[in-house]
């Protein structure tokens, strides 16, 4: 485990962390659409913590800023909540989920109307140490045969 021992594991950090050491993130109902919010995540997932702030600091794509202060909050929580060293961290993890979409109605021409879907997401990341992250995909891949 870590350095600090818990308490209580909550179920959401059990299904995305297990007993690894590491920390992370959720933003839900970010006005953002799904689509939007994974391209900015794709460009993130992988990166050390330190190189993803800047490059999503000044990234021109709305989602950005959001992804921005999940990735800085997740970061926060590993330092302070596991005890971790910030310049370790690597964003192991990054979901996109869609959340619910808020019906709206646009007046036409002739008394007709327009459906406009206003689509929301649920914004998840998970930062490990660089160590941890290393040992988990070599367990995933001697559990699964590894090269065959």
């Amino acid at each position: 485990m870590s350095t600090l021992e818990r308490k209580g594991v909550s179920a959401r950090r059990e299904s995305l962390l297990g007993d690894e050491p590491g920390a992370f993130a959720v933003a839900r109902f970010v006005r953002v659409t799904p689509q939007k919010a994974r391209r900015v995540v794709d460009m993130v997932r992988g990166m050390h913590v330190d190189e993803a702030l800047p490059l999503l600091r000044f990234a021109p794509q709305a989602a950005a800023e959001n992804v921005y202060k999940l990735v800085a909050s997740a970061a926060a929580n590993a330092e302070t909540t596991e005890g971790l060293d910030r310049s370790s961290l690597i964003i192991s993890a990054a979901t996109v989920d869609e959340g619910p979409t808020m019906k709206r109605w646009r007046p036409r021409a002739r008394g007709a109307a327009n459906r406009i879907l206003k689509r929301t997401s649920h914004i998840t990341v998970v930062v490990q140490p660089r160590d941890a992250v290393t040992q988990t995909r070599t367990r995933k891949a001697n559990k699964k045969g590894g090269n065959r």
